[in-house]
């Protein structure tokens, strides 16, 4: 009897890991068709509105920004403008030492009174000599040198009566007026500052002529701008105002090309109203620019576009979410992947339109394989049993 027992045992044993095979084989299969659901996060394809747009920083300045400065050296002696100020066409905002200006207007006007005494003599000679070649007492040679002498005495008067004007001029320069009515944004000197025209000429105050008409300068890459037309809107951020979105327009791209590190960009100009004058010369500006909107129109994730199965190629050969006007969307169907081609339209950085292909509004197309992103489990061990 205890060995027809132990033989029973025998194969007992010998059945039951083929019964426990069986059986985790039929737990994986039924399992296998939530596993697919619960392994992949999907998004079903639907009717959206497309924005495009391109964005890029900028600086806010004043539409005319007028650089003052000296065409003469010397001392500031007097300031009459200062930041913020309101200043008008031809107000003085700057008094400069006047002294060696005057004493050169005066030594002119010297010279011009030398001078007209000179022409004064040689037009009384040349009369004399007129008169004198009459009566046969001098020779034609004679009366000529006279002539030229007076010439040459009117001449001197005339250079000297310029030099005069000229050091007028420099002293009149010494006090320096706006040109244009505005505000001042800056202010660069000082009194007892002195400022030196010798090469160029030194900027002293900075005038914003309307701070009601700002412009945003910015830069564009290449791949941009050939979206960007004049006219568009413009909507953009400060960081003064985060809470509030402003308004502007495109009113210029310059054809001048900006070259930086192999990185071909173009600025952009853009007309801002500013009415409450809140907007302030040199804020940083973040711009969007639409450029193309679609509505009612299929649109499909871009993680979708991104997404590969594991299994389809090794990773240094996986195909591009892009090539050319072509793209590669799964849609989860029956617990499979299928592959859809499609031809993508205008993006938001978010959602892309499909323009057209083979997905259709309702399609689960899939975004994240979740059992990729966890890390890897360990094998299932082998059931194993001891006889004793």
């Amino acid at each position: 009897m205890s060995l027809k027992r132990l033989l029973r045992n025998k194969s007992v044993l010998t059945v039951l890991p083929a019964g426990v095979a069986l059986a985790v084989y039929a737990c994986l299969r039924t399992a296998s068709s939530h596993a697919a659901a619960e392994r992949y996060r999907t998004e079903v394809v639907r009717p959206g509105e497309i924005t495009q747009t391109v964005s890029a920083n900028g600086t806010l300045n004043p539409v005319v920004l007028v650089r003052v400065g000296t065409q003469v050296s010397g001392t500031v002696n007097e300031l009459h403008a200062d930041f913020n100020d309101r200043v008008h066409a031809g107000e003085v905002l700057v008094e400069l030492d006047d002294a060696l200006f005057r004493a050169q207007v005066q030594q002119s006007e010297a010279n011009v009174g030398n001078a007209r005494a000179a022409v004064e003599l040689a037009v009384a000679n040349e009369a004399r000599m007129r008169q004198l070649h009459r009566g046969g007492f001098i020779s034609e040679q004679e009366l000529d040198q006279t002539v030229q002498g007076a010439k040459s005495a009117r001449a001197q008067l005339a250079l000297a009566q310029a030099q005069l004007q000229k050091d007028r001029t420099n002293l009149a320069y010494t006090v320096i007026r706006s040109p244009v009515s505005g505000v001042v944004v800056d202010r660069q000197v000082d009194v007892g500052q002195t400022v030196a025209a010798s090469f160029q000429t030194p900027t002293l105050f900075l005038i914003a002529q309307d701070l009601s008409k700002m412009q945003i300068d910015s830069s564009f890459a290449e791949a941009d701008i050939g979206n960007i037309r004049v006219g568009q809107p413009v909507r953009f951020r400060v960081d003064a105002f985060s809470d509030r979105s402003f308004q502007g327009t495109v009113k210029l791209i310059r054809l001048n090309p900006v070259t930086q590190q192999n990185v071909v960009t173009y600025d952009v100009v853009m007309a801002v109203d500013n009415p409450d004058q809140i907007l302030l010369p040199g804020m940083t500006a973040y711009v969007n620019i639409v450029v193309a909107r679609r509505q009612g129109v299929p649109v499909v994730s871009n993680a979708a576009l991104r997404f590969r199965p594991v299994e389809a190629a090794p990773a240094a050969a996986a195909p591009r979410g892009r090539e050319g006007r072509t793209a590669t969307v799964y849609v989860l169907e029956n617990d499979r992947l299928r592959r859809v081609s499609i031809v993508p339209g205008i993006t938001d950085n978010r959602y892309t339109e499909v323009v057209s292909g083979e997905l259709e509004p309702g399609a689960r197309v899939v975004v994240e394989d979740r059992q990729a992103a966890a890390p890897a489990s360990s094998p299932v061990g082998t059931v194993q049993v001891r006889l004793f």
